[in-house]
């Protein structure tokens, strides 16, 4: 029972941080666009195209990334998604070997006179 309460303990400290993490992202993201814009606008670093924007649009999506793992895949291919996918699996493969068991149990149950 403690070891259980240890896994769910673990895990809910593993999400935790996974979130905080993408918080913190977000934030950092939201300052960094800002950033960028004012520096594009002021035409900074000599460049004067648009510069920014492409910028923000991979961080944008690296950041759509990032949301997806934490709240999508991780939220559901967690321990016990493993566990009952191991589970099922495992049943399968039973499963076939008792049929192959019974086909053989029958073949030669069936001897040639």
């Amino acid at each position: 029972m403690e070891k259980e309460q240890h896994e769910q303990y673990e895990y809910a400290r593993k999400r935790l941080n996974q979130k905080k993490r993408l918080y913190f992202h977000f934030v950092l993201f939201l300052l960094g666009s800002i950033f960028l814009s004012i520096t594009n606008h002021f035409e900074a670093f000599g460049y004067t195209t648009n510069w920014a924007i492409w910028v923000i649009t991979v961080w944008t999506f690296l950041f759509i990334l990032h949301f997806i793992k934490v709240f999508i895949t991780d939220r559901f291919m967690n321990k016990d998604w493993e566990r009952d996918q191991i589970d099922r699996l495992v049943t399968q493969q039973q499963r076939k070997l008792d049929q192959m068991q019974k086909e053989v149990d029958e073949d030669s149950s069936i001897k040639p006179q």
